[in-house]
């Protein structure tokens, strides 16, 4: 067993996956039904953000690209086992770094998923021939097929201090390509202030109004704000006792409803993670296959008490 923080904050937590630094039973979260799947398309980016959870960059292919042949194989896997996938869902790195990006959002949405792609709405998305499929897989799925911006803040300096200046204004270019192609849009935001949730949240309500972008600010489905993960902040762990102390339920955790696949670089075959969190944290690769992976998860990182736990939060729609 070894410390799996690195952090002086959470020294002698997170340690045993059975056990808390108190010696009380951790708590584990069962798959109660499989409902989203995530790929991660590999770590390359067009961008360097300041504080990329995931540490993706121009450089960093830690995570290969994800091939469609691959995709094939769980797409499969689900129609076999009548597993109840609802989304199919693409994240990264930026994912229309992926040059089978589309092709495997056909694959998806033929197969009758719900397909929802991340994205930072810049030039990988805004190449012609991206545009050109976009727009074809809108138009023979028709509402299946929605793309979530990452807007860190609706104030261009916030936005701009984490992701490089100049790239808010790019990524409101992108969103207006999305808005006049008529395809759903949804926002990524991020708790990057001091200002509560509901000022953030007008603040993306009066841009989307000035855009005339088709996004309710107020829902946190279409306009998710995420909280910040720092593993140089001390946090908790999350007991069995936990869950009537908040008044919350294993079933309202990420872990309890999906899964994501990945690409190891080396690696000879993809892998089932339990989240999308902890895309290099060995102990949360959880087997080859869908099956494998239907096992109970331990609360065993700051960011399942942080993000999942504690912050309310989930990846998915």
């Amino acid at each position: 067993m070894k410390d799996m923080t690195g952090s002086p904050a959470n020294k002698g937590k997170f340690i045993d996956p059975a056990i808390t630094a108190d010696g009380s039973a951790r708590a584990t979260v069962a798959l109660d039904a499989l409902r989203t799947l995530w790929v991660n398309t590999g770590t390359l980016c067009n961008i360097e953000c300041a504080n990329c959870y995931i540490e993706s960059s121009p450089q960093n292919d830690a995570l290969a690209y994800f091939r469609a042949a691959d995709l094939a194989r769980y797409l499969d896997e689900i129609r076999r086992d009548a597993l109840p996938v609802e989304e199919i869902g693409f994240t990264g790195g930026e994912p229309f770094m992926n040059p089978e990006m589309a092709q495997m959002a056909g694959m998806a949405l033929a197969a009758g998923h719900r397909v929802l792609i991340l994205t930072n709405a810049m030039r990988p998305m805004m190449r012609p021939s991206v545009r050109r499929a976009l727009t074809a897989l809108h138009a023979e799925h028709p509402g299946r097929l929605t793309l979530r911006v990452s807007l860190d803040h609706p104030r261009r300096a916030v936005h701009d201090a984490e992701r490089g200046a100049g790239t808010y204004d790019i990524t409101l270019e992108g969103m207006r390509w999305i808005r006049d192609a008529g395809i759903p849009c949804h926002v990524a935001g991020r708790s990057l202030t001091e200002e509560s949730e509901a000022d953030t949240r007008a603040a993306f309500a009066a841009l989307f109004d000035r855009e005339g972008f088709r996004i309710d600010a107020a829902n946190p489905a279409e306009t998710v704000i995420f909280p910040e993960m720092d593993l140089a902040v001390e946090v908790p762990e999350i007991t069995t006792a936990c869950w009537g102390i908040l008044h919350k339920s294993p079933s309202d955790v990420m872990c309890a409803s999906s899964r994501m696949l990945v690409h190891r670089k080396g690696a000879p075959r993809p892998a089932v993670l339990a989240c999308t969190l902890l895309a290099y944290d060995d102990a949360f690769e959880l087997g080859e296959t869908l099956a494998d992976a239907a096992r109970p998860v331990a609360l065993n990182h700051p960011h399942c008490a942080k993000f999942c736990v504690l912050g309310g939060a989930s990846c998915s729609a």
